[in-house]
């Protein structure tokens, strides 16, 4: 296990490493995920291992520091992470990142650009999201207040969210997962879509078969983005269809040419 000083208070943030060549692959959970438990049998498939691999946790999630005092901003994520990152000696990363954790890869990108070449979005979030009371989301964790959720809340959040999300759900602090997906559904100013049609990169973005057309697909399209339906997988397309998965990373563009 690896770990970063992230704040002026100590904070760290930790990844589980594999040794390889550059450029070096970073894997980026969801909300209420931890990557070694969602990535682990992706970075060593074939098709993908023998990249240098950090299977990292954001600030407030699994493996890493769990700070009430941190504010868990999408931007805040991003430069938390760029100080890991920057800390560990990675430049120029392949970043695979999913859900939660491609909003907070496609801000690190546009904050931090020598930091990625290349990111690949697993069903991640590109808009704000609207409130959701009673949902098993963000949108349902963030309904609450900070203070309801924290009373309580997250027992109710539990028992909405079922055993296998919980699993790892409990590893987060609670501040860290309210504001973390009170941020996200907010998103940011320009929003995650706009940052990413104007990265500069070669980026791909997946989503599930079964949820049809994504929407703004022509503009990404055309704005450089690969759209890539994944069959026989719902939200957590590396964990329901990892073969699929893999082959569509390995096949993704990973040069960038201006449409």
């Amino acid at each position: 296990m690896r770990t970063a000083t992230v704040a002026a208070e100590g904070d760290q943030i930790r990844w589980v490493e594999l040794p390889g060549r550059e450029p070096s692959r970073v894997y980026m959970h969801g909300l209420g995920a931890t990557s070694p438990a969602y990535f682990a049998e992706v970075a060593v498939h074939p098709l993908l291992a023998g990249h240098r691999s950090l299977l990292i946790d954001l600030l407030g999630h699994g493996i890493s520091d769990r700070p009430t005092g941190f504010d868990y901003t999408l931007e805040s994520h991003a430069d938390a992470l760029a100080t890991a990152l920057d800390s560990s000696g990675v430049t120029g990363a392949e970043l695979i990142a999913h859900s939660m954790g491609g909003s907070v890869a496609i801000v690190l990108a546009a904050r931090h650009p020598h930091l990625v070449s290349r990111l690949i979005l697993v069903d991640a979030n590109l808009d704000p999201i609207p409130h959701a009371p009673g949902s098993s989301g963000s949108s349902g964790i963030a309904a609450y207040s900070e203070q309801e959720f924290l009373a309580g809340g997250w027992k109710e959040v539990r028992d909405r969210v079922g055993p296998h999300w919980w699993s790892t759900m409990r590893l987060a602090g609670r501040e860290a997962l309210h504001r973390s997906a009170s941020h996200l559904i907010r998103g940011t100013v320009p929003t995650m879509r706009e940052l990413l049609l104007d990265l500069k990169i070669p980026r791909a973005y997946l989503l599930p078969e079964a949820d049809g057309l994504l929407p703004g697909t022509d503009a990404l399209t055309q704005a450089g983005v690969s759209v890539i339906p994944i069959p026989d997988c719902g939200h957590n397309i590396m964990l329901d269809n990892p073969q699929a998965f893999v082959r569509a990373i390995a096949g993704a563009p990973a040069d960038h040419a201006q449409p």
